[in-house]
């Protein structure tokens, strides 16, 4: 059983927006990196947005001004607000957990190396 557990994924039209959480578990402290990171069909999965455990958040370009990284430590739980959707977003949607720091805070966003804790994913589907 995974230990990260996303959820909130949906069918959406275009131009419409989703919230995805996270349940972290023991990965949802200050002391991980939690990221999330998507899979198309048919393509390589992709870092989207990582948040550190101080709040500090980084961002893929492809996403910038369409989405927002958070977390709450309290409750060890990750969020990915996400609008302006278009159906190139259409994928799996994954969350993931490292204690590598710094890969929250490369400025190219979260590379798909060194999160060595996933969860199963939730689907995002948009339509045109």
């Amino acid at each position: 059983q995974a230990e990260l557990e996303e959820s909130g994924g949906g069918s959406v039209q275009a131009g419409g927006s989703l919230r995805l959480s996270c349940a972290a578990d023991r990965y949802g402290n200050s002391a991980y990196c939690l990221a999330w990171f998507r899979q198309a069909p048919g393509k390589e999965r992709e870092g989207i947005a990582g948040v550190a455990g101080d709040g500090f958040a980084t961002y893929a370009d492809f996403m910038k001004g369409r989405v927002t990284v958070s977390r709450d430590n309290a409750k060890n739980t990750l969020y990915l607000q996400m609008s302006s959707l278009t159906p190139e977003d259409t994928g799996m949607y994954f969350c993931a957990a490292t204690l590598f720091e710094r890969l929250c805070r490369d400025p190219r966003g979260p590379p798909t190396r060194g999160f060595g804790y996933w969860g199963r994913g939730t689907q995002v589907t948009v339509s045109s």
